[in-house]
Order: C-alpha cells, then structure tokens, then sequence
C-alpha cells in the first residue's frame, strides 16, 4: 500500500489533471467502492442502503449503487440533492443507475416500482428510512473532502440516523462532516458539528491526514486505500506527509555482533524526578535499560540510593547524570521549580561547554522540560541554535505553550502544529494524541497509525522518551529513533490489548517488556528478510 499523506488541495489537483481520462476517475472509485461492499457482506444478502450527497461523492454513491445491482444486491438509493445541480459526472452516474434499473425491469417485466431498488428523490422518504433500517450495509455518499461547513438540518438529520445503525456503515472517501486535513469535526468548536462514524472507510487515491488523527481514527473503522490507478502520479508530488510504518527506520533494525560490550551501546542520562515525581524519572530510565542502552544514570532531585525494582538504573546528581552520557532525556517528573530550571540550564550549559562538537550529542526533552522552554525564552532560542540532534515530544498543552497558542488552535490542525514546533527549534517532534504526528526540520512528516486508548495513562509519555532516549544513545539518527520509539510505543499497546491486557487498566509499566519483546521480533524478523 502506498503510505504517501495528501491534502485536499493535492488530491483536488490531481483530479483536475485526470478528469478526461477513461475510464473516468469516478467510475474506477465507484467500483472499488463497490467491491469493498461486497467484502463486507461476505455474502449476506439483505439490501444496501445507499445514501447519496449533492456532489462528486454522490455519483461515486450512484456507481456504486449500479454495480451492486448488477451483481444481484438488492439497493436502496436515497438521493439528497437537486439533479439538475449535479456535477456532470454525478449526473451520468445517476442516469447510468436508473438506466440498470429500468433494463432489469424490463427483462423481468416488473412494473411494481419495486422499493427495494429505486432512486428516492423526495428528502421526506428520509423519514422513513430509520423506523426499520433493516439493512446489512448503509453506504454513506453525502459530502467528501469538499465540505467546508457545519451539516445541519437535513444532512445533519440523517447522519444522526445513520450513526443510529448498529450494522456496518461504508464511508466513500471520507466520513461525511470529517476534514479530510486535520481530523476534526467540521464546525465543532465553532458551531455545532456532526460527522458519520463509520465502522469502514475507502479513501480514493491516497490516504488523507484527517483519516489518522484527532477524531478521524473514530469515525473512519477500517481504513482501505483504492489508488484508482494513480500510484505514479501521487509519487511524482514526492509527498512530505507519510503513514509512518516499520520501514521508515527498518534499516536500523540491526542484529549485535556476539563479541561486543556495554559501551558500544551508550550512556543515556535521564534528568528529572522531582518530589512526588520520581516514578516518572524512573520509567524512562527502566524503558532506556529494556530497550538496549548499554547504560542509565538518572539524575533525580529527591535522592534515592537505589531503585529497589531496577537496581541496574545509576542513581545520580544531574551533573554525574550527564557526565557519560552519549544522550540525555530532560523532563520526566521534572517541575519546574527553581531547582528544575537550574537542571536544564546545567545540560544546555554542559552541551555547549563539551571538547566534543554538540553535533554528536542527542538531547531531547520532554514534559516539564518543554514548559521551561516556554518560560523562558533565553532557553528555548539556546535549543533553536543547537547543531546536535534535538527530539522534543510535547502533548497538546505542552505544544500550545510553545507555541503562545491555544490548545483548542493545536488541535485544529495537529500536522501544522507539529511542523511549526520542528521549524521554530529545528527540532525533531512528536506531537502526541491521537495519531501522534512527527515533524523532521527538513520538512518531513507522519502520522503513527499505532497505539490505543490504552496509552491514556499515567506514565506513557515517560516511557516513550526513555524508549527513543535508548536508541538515541546507541547511535541512531534523531529521526530513525523518534520513528521507531513512537511507532514500538502504539505497537506495545496494541500488542498487549490483543493479548486481553487493555485498554481498560492498561499501566505504563507493562509497556516497557513489551516494547522490549517487539523491538527484539522485529530484529530477528529484518535479519531473516535481509539474508
């Protein structure tokens, strides 16, 4: 499957640049459209609702709706538009649909107006619809990528409806009411929106950033890609935007050679661990130990002697902390005291003051670190100004501080947010949630399709940068290591609730053998594929 992420304003180009192919764009989507139903009811054979829009997508509805028909599948299409103001193409769909219908009446010599597969024009036979439903599939056709406003009254009427159906709902494209951009709702926020949940969703031509993030995993199900034969012509736009996946840092997935020692595999030091804390500075140092880092010094502000469940965590002052370290993690459990401010102050000052160039030393910084940078502006232009590799995985209130910004205005579009973060500090970033977004300087980005509502649960977040702290120390680049951390994050969360461990309850430390476990499949499974 092609990963590429595009925006509407792409794929609405494209379209423009093959319209007069043949077969037409429409028809192609239509049909994989159709195909896709026929996956779904894997047989049943009780009618389709089909509900068509005003639009393009609504003549996908009606291609769909004719070769369902032909294949013997009772239809029912709802049309909620007005003909006359149809796109050319949706009206010779819509006249290709009654043309099928009225042949297979002919050869049958029904003239009943058989309601089981007819096209209904009057928006009031809408009322109807939702007494019974009794349908196998409701095939939603109304709006795609461009809607720009709220739905309301009629169309937001029957997408209640449609999200009343407890059988399977097959969304053209894109949910109707969704962005296909950023993920939100249209209108929610502003004024009240609504969009289609769908249980599965066929996206024409490439995959949309919408359909990953925020709400878009929740309202898209299952999520199939029909390229309608554009594969070239989307990896001729060399997308930045890409579903982030194994072979995106694959080449890093490297066995270890039988003679080698703990220093071939880096000193990571973790800085945090404030009174009440701690527990955070510790899960990170725990995930670096699992995930390979021949060793973890963490420099805690509430000393302890030894951490009784991972005696092989060095418990250290910040300085001694810092003082091997071939990476450092800054933030878990952190404050921000006069204490933690004085902390991340003595890292930037012992980077700079370093024999060795800053260019071999990775930092990343995380937490409570992040709303020090925001405080305090001397600091973060000291990061922006780092020639050494920087990592910084903000939530969305720690995103909105950095940014002087609401968290409502990084939520409404979390792929801008991230790539504004990674151009202010040339940074490497991870902008958590939902389809966490990863933004490199140069310009790069993805959406991590892994992880589950698992995650939201005290002490992930430090787990993840104790994870992407380890590769970081053992020498992998910035962006292989932020890659391959957040994606093993989700992995481990999904690895663990298919095993019946999650979400409900899921704990940060259960994640930490997990990633472990997979971290290490995965190596086995590259070598294998290598030889």
């Amino acid at each position: 499957m092609n990963s590429s992420l595009l925006f509407s304003s792409q794929l609405r180009d494209l379209e423009a640049a093959h319209a007069d192919d043949l077969p037409p764009l429409m028809r192609l989507a239509g049909q994989a459209a159709a195909v896709e139903a026929m996956r779904i009811l894997a047989g049943q054979a009780a009618s389709v609702l089909v509900i068509a829009g005003p639009g393009n997508k609504g003549g996908d509805a009606f291609v769909l709706a004719q070769v369902l028909y032909q294949h013997n599948v009772p239809v029912v299409v709802v049309f909620l538009g007005d003909e006359l103001k149809l796109p050319a193409d949706a009206q010779a769909a819509l006249a290709a649909w009654r043309k099928t219908l009225l042949a297979r009446r002919l050869a049958s010599a029904d003239f009943s107006g058989n309601t089981c597969s007819d096209v209904y024009i009057s928006k009031a036979y809408l009322r109807t619809v939702p007494e019974a439903l009794n349908y196998s599939l409701v095939v939603d056709g109304l709006f795609g990528i461009g809607l720009t406003r709220s739905l309301t009254g009629e169309y937001a009427a029957i997408v209640e409806r449609i999200n009343q159906f407890a059988g399977p709902v097959l969304a053209l494209d894109i949910p109707s009411g969704l962005d296909a951009d950023t993920g939100r709702v249209i209108g929610a926020g502003t004024a009240p929106g609504c969009a289609v949940r769908a249980t599965h969703t066929i996206s024409f031509i490439a995959a949309k950033p919408g359909l990953y993030t925020l709400e878009g995993p929740d309202h898209c199900g299952q999520i199939r890609i029909a390229d309608l034969g554009l594969t070239e012509a989307v990896n001729a736009l060399h997308p930045a935007g890409q579903l982030l996946a194994r072979k995106d840092f694959q080449s890093c997935l490297k066995p270890r050679q039988r003679n080698t020692h703990k220093g071939r595999f880096g000193s990571l030091g973790v800085i945090g661990g404030a009174s009440g804390m701690v527990g955070a500075a510790l899960l990170a140092g725990r995930a670096a130990l699992h995930l390979g880092a021949g060793r973890v010094f963490v420099g805690l502000q509430e000393p302890l002697p030894v951490d009784v469940m991972q005696p092989e965590l060095m418990l250290r002052t910040v300085g001694d902390a810092i003082a091997k370290a071939t990476a450092v993690v800054i933030g878990p459990g952190l404050g921000t005291s006069d204490m933690a401010l004085d902390s991340v102050r003595h890292v930037m000052g012992f980077l700079h003051s370093r024999r060795v160039a800053s260019a071999d030393f990775s930092l990343l910084l995380d937490a409570d670190a992040l709303n020090l940078l925001a405080l305090h502006p001397v600091l973060a232009a000291s990061i922006a100004r780092r020639t050494a590799p920087t990592v910084m995985t903000p939530h969305p209130a720690e995103a909105a501080r950095l940014l002087a910004i609401t968290i409502e205005a990084i939520q409404a579009d979390r792929v801008a947010s991230a790539r504004e973060i990674a151009r202010r500090f040339n940074a490497h970033v991870a902008l958590k949630g939902c389809g966490t977004v990863i933004a490199h300087p140069d310009g790069r980005w993805y959406i991590n399709p892994t992880g589950n509502p698992g995650l939201a649960s005290g002490g992930t977040g430090d787990v993840l940068s104790g994870l992407i702290g380890a590769l970081l120390a053992q020498g992998w680049p910035a962006a292989a290591a932020l890659m391959c951390g957040v994606y093993l994050h989700g992995a481990a969360a999904d690895a663990l609730v298919n095993a019946g461990q999650g979400p409900v309850g899921l704990t940060a430390s259960e994640l930490i053998s997990a990633s472990r476990r997979l971290l290490n499949e995965w190596i086995v499974d590259n070598a294998a594929y290598s030889v």
